[in-house]
């Protein structure tokens, strides 16, 4: 049974549920079954391309960790247009002769770094009363969403000059939450112009980059017999950006027992415990005690 991450480069238009279908579907057609859990990392919009880690067996267990990292996207905003759903797919709402200079541009980007407030697009799946906020607006109905805090953690301009130019790109790292379209919205309306997203990539996803990422045509070929570990990154890549504690066979099995570890010199916080180079659990320190967030079920692949 496989266990790991495939970070698929999302091609332009592909869904993220389509982009696990895929996986699903040649997992499958390579002989693994249908009962390989899989799940993804944190959607990305159709009309966007980038990281979409897709986790695989065991992995899945740390989606909804993956879902609270922090992304980082490159994005182009073009100026004089704002449309309805803030990117190319909407119809332009409002206009603007003002396209701002690159000093202009740059000057406001202080303003969109560090702890913010942000509206989140019509053209999301946040839901009102029960119902998803972008059927609601192409049902014609006025959706209200409520300003939501976020963090930018750094925000900059990709192309810097002096001249005014008609788009604009940038680079963000930003927290869970963040919507990119409602950023670009709000630079370019502190400029006292408008935008739309004209490009949108996610180059980032917690510990994962492009580095990692392959090809919708390089997953197929694992349907036509190429071998899983051409594409598969073990689970505990996954974990790169926390600290691991190395336990001993009585720990390990203690924490498969989901028992408490006590007196661990360790600091406090979200640890990943290992036996060898098997994953065990994922760990919450405290006062020298550790309890199991998570725990995976990999002993098979020690043995």
């Amino acid at each position: 049974m496989p266990h790991g991450w495939i970070i698929l480069d999302k091609p332009h238009r592909l869904g993220s549920t389509q982009g696990v279908a895929a996986v699903k579907r040649n997992l499958r057609e390579a002989g693994y079954g249908k009962k390989v859990k899989v799940g993804h990392g944190g959607t990305l919009d159709p009309l966007a391309t980038g990281i979409l880690p897709i986790a695989v067996g065991e992995a899945t267990k740390l989606t909804g960790r993956m879902l609270d990292a922090s992304k980082t996207y490159a994005f182009t905003v073009r100026f004089g247009e704002e449309t309805d759903t803030l990117d190319l797919e909407g119809e332009v709402v409002s206009r603007s002769d003002v396209v701002p200079t690159r000093e202009q541009v740059s000057a406001v980007l202080p303003r969109f770094t560090g702890p913010i407030e942000q509206v989140p697009p019509a053209y999301s799946a946040l839901k009102v009363d029960g119902e998803r906020a972008y059927d609601l607006a192409r049902a014609g109905q006025e959706v209200a969403l409520k300003s939501r805090a976020v963090t930018i953690h750094a925000l900059s301009l990709c192309d810097p000059g002096g001249e005014a130019a008609q788009e604009a790109t940038f680079l963000a790292h930003v927290s869970k939450g963040t919507y990119i379209r409602s950023l670009a919205r709000d630079i370019a309306r502190a400029l006292d112009s408008c935008g739309t997203v004209t490009m949108l990539r996610r180059v980032k996803a917690g510990p994962f980059d492009l580095s990692h990422a392959i090809s919708l045509d390089k997953l197929n070929e694992i349907g036509k017999g190429a071998p899983l570990e051409q594409i598969l990154l073990p689970l505990e890549v996954g974990l790169d950006d926390i600290p691991a504690i190395d336990l001993g066979p009585e720990q390990a099995r203690a924490v498969r027992q989901g028992r408490v570890l006590t007196g661990l010199p360790h600091e406090d916080g979200l640890h990943w415990a290992r036996e060898g180079l098997v994953p065990v659990a994922l760990m919450e320190l405290s006062g020298g005690e550790a309890r199991v967030v998570r725990g995976f079920n990999l002993s098979d692949v020690a043995e």
